[in-house]
């Protein structure tokens, strides 16, 4: 498609989405973001892009009429669905969120495209996702894009259900779809329940740094700003109906990445011996062993390249990001629990 003017971005202001809205803006686009800010979507998240064509509509993907007006009211050419309920544990402990804002929440936002659609000729919907749908690996092989849907988790599953409805939604009604899978994503502004800005604020807090198991279990990870780059090549150069993965190709066990975190902290914030703290606890539920994907299709067919070739280098970055931003991590914990 061509370049769109007017994206509409459902939880833009979350980790991932407020990195994409932030490209955008810097490409000169207009974003209208849709978040109903729940726990880990802050209006903190888009503070630096305050001054730009950016406007931040508090609200429910689920309510349709809604998303109808904002697409015809902003004459939106794209609409870039990153909004999920997305923590595996809370998905344990509370299916029901993750069914109501995964599943009908995504339902509701392609039946106002599905609506809006005929009046834009050029209009994209984007599904953004995870590798979490494809379940779980051995110790080789990749995901692909034709592999097979096999959730493993509550989250995963309504998931792959979002997915599930895109695609259909092309297939029956011809809506333009496109989407999206990813590794475990890390950078900037991620909220402080995830493993790595986690492991940062208790090991600089004194506190213990929980690993499940025996932190064997494999990721993949992604930084966020190589992510979002792909999610806007998939949106721009995907073709319609194709799903595209986006992978770091950095796979690290768990405790590895846990035990490089208080390496740079040791260098970065000399204190304790934060290895010390490592303490490992009971595995969750249904822990799948390993995640990697193989995202040739999205080098060879969208031009995918990663700014961030070695996790390392970007782990670094992020540690020193959350170090240098300690006022940031204050609010947006004691917003959630105020």
């Amino acid at each position: 498609m061509a370049e769109p003017k007017t994206l509409l971005v459902t939880g833009g202001a979350g980790f991932i989405g407020s990195c994409f809205v932030s490209q955008c803006i810097a490409r000169g686009q207009k974003v209208i973001v849709l978040d109903k800010l729940t726990y880990a979507g802050h209006r903190a998240n888009l503070a630096h892009v305050a001054n730009g064509p950016c406007e931040l509509i508090v609200g429910d993907i689920c309510d349709g009429p809604l998303v109808a007006q904002l697409l015809q009211e902003h004459a939106v050419d794209a609409l870039v669905h990153f909004a999920a309920e997305s923590h595996v544990d809370n998905s344990i402990e509370s299916p029901g969120e993750f069914i109501t804002t995964n599943i009908l929440g995504t339902y509701a936002l392609l039946e106002a495209a599905r609506q809006y659609a005929p009046t834009r000729s050029d209009f994209r919907f984007l599904q953004v996702s995870t590798d979490e749908v494809y379940g779980t690996l051995e110790d080789d092989g990749f995901f692909t894009e034709d592999r097979a849907k096999q959730p493993n988790s509550p989250y995963s599953a309504s998931k792959a259900a979002g997915d599930h409805l895109a695609r259909a939604w092309f297939h029956t009604y011809g809506l333009p779809v496109i989407t999206t899978n990813c590794s475990n994503n890390y950078g900037p502004r991620q909220y402080p329940e995830k493993l790595i800005p986690l492991m940062i604020r208790h090991a600089l807090a004194g506190k213990p740094l929980p690993v499940y198991g025996e932190g064997k279990n494999i990721r993949d990870w992604i930084h966020v700003e190589d992510h979002c780059h792909g999610v806007y090549l998939a949106l721009t150069k995907g073709q319609l109906g194709e799903t595209y993965l986006f992978g770091g190709r950095s796979e690290r066990r768990n405790l590895q990445v846990v035990e490089a975190i208080c390496d740079m902290l040791s260098e970065l914030r000399p204190g304790p011996d934060y290895c010390s703290l490592i303490t490992f606890v009971t595995d969750r539920a249904g822990h799948d062993w390993r995640y990697a994907i193989d995202d040739s299709k999205a080098e060879a067919e969208l031009g995918f390249r990663r700014t961030y070739q070695q996790f390392e280098d970007g782990l670094r970055a992020t540690i020193a990001w959350y170090l240098d931003n300690d006022a940031w991590c204050q609010e947006v914990t004691e917003e959630k629990e105020a």
